[in-house]
């Protein structure tokens, strides 16, 4: 039987998914299998609750219902843990894989590992708001952040570390949907970075296939230190190479360095243009590549392989041949979509 779902005014065509037992106590969602998932962005913002002190000293939403959303702005209470925003922040996928970003002063960039090619976003964080820590039917959130900026995040390096988004006059944030991408806007007005204050715009765009998310950034003020990188762990080395022609690079890292459990596989990368690469180092946090001084704005692109995703890279050898591959095609065109 086909069934139609419409989820901010996108109508996605599929099949209705078998579901999974489950605890008597808990409710079943419907999972809607798509044959080629459309990109799709998103997010979601609780409406109906009120703003009360919590007991990480900070104010938290309570009560409400979640509501997706166009377009919104970070109001003044809302931090980490606010329980305002669904899964902490707006959300994008594709057949392939999901990401969110926290849409707060972390403004890490996570990963939603996928075991199913269909849309999921619509279901994170409905059942227990964090629930997606937790191993389900399409997979899980599978990054530890921690103070870094996760995968393709963004900040500003400052004496050996990472200013995030502690001090920002306003946040906005915007999704759209379109056929063939799905982007997320985020308007940066007034942060504070060191010794510095510039508005900030982020642009992040998923396509139909693949992994990989672009990002274009455009500061209002030219300043050092604009950064992006991967979340670094001790034990697991990075890789850097740059094209045969010397355009694009990237950084990478392959290994066990996922929540899942002590062997689970995961790759990361980020490719960044030479002529706009400064320098690439490493922080106490992230491998970083950090960006020339600029209002021109810079573009790169990051991406996640999982080795349990849907017919997925599951060793090291097929993920650098992938990023090989991708690095080849930079250097040619000059873009992967």
């Amino acid at each position: 039987m086909r069934h139609i779902l419409t989820l901010s005014g996108i109508v996605l065509l599929g099949l209705t998914a078998c579901k999974q037992e489950k605890k008597e106590a808990e409710k079943e969602p419907e999972v809607v299998e798509v044959a080629v998932a459309a990109p799709y962005a998103e997010i979601s913002i609780k409406e109906g609750g009120t703003w009360e002190d919590g007991p990480r000293d900070h104010k938290e939403y309570i009560g409400g219902t979640f509501k997706n959303v166009e377009k919104m702005t970070v109001p003044e209470e809302h931090t980490d843990h606010s329980w305002y925003i669904r899964y902490e922040g707006p959300g994008w996928e594709n057949k392939n894989v999901g990401y969110r970003l926290y849409l707060d002063w972390r403004n890490a960039i996570d990963i939603y590992g996928k075991k199913v090619d269909s849309l999921v976003l619509p279901y994170v964080g409905q059942d227990g708001f964090d629930d997606y820590h937790e191993m389900s039917y399409w997979g899980q959130d599978i990054l530890k952040a921690g103070k870094s900026m996760g995968i393709g995040g963004y900040g500003r390096f400052v004496n050996d570390s990472i200013v995030h988004f502690q001090k920002v006059g306003t946040t906005a944030s915007s999704v759209a949907n379109a056929e063939g991408v799905a982007t997320v806007t985020i308007d940066y007005t007034g942060w504070e970075a060191a010794d510095i204050t510039t508005d900030l715009k982020a642009l992040l765009s998923i396509y139909p296939e693949d992994r990989f998310t672009k990002v274009e950034l455009k500061p209002s003020t030219e300043f050092s230190g604009l950064s992006t990188g991967i979340v670094k762990f001790d034990h697991i080395p990075v890789k850097s190479k740059t094209s045969t022609d010397g355009k694009w690079g990237y950084i990478a890292t392959y290994g066990n360095q996922t929540l899942v459990n002590d062997t689970d596989l995961l790759g990361m990368a980020v490719f960044y243009k030479m002529d706009e690469l400064e320098q690439q180092l490493e922080g106490s946090d992230d491998h970083l590549v950090v960006f020339k001084p600029t209002t021109n704005g810079v573009t790169y692109y990051f991406l996640a392989a999982w080795e349990q995703e849907l017919d997925g890279i599951t060793n090291e050898a097929d993920f650098f041949k992938d990023l090989d591959a991708k690095l080849q095609q930079l250097d040619q065109k000059g873009t992967l979509e």
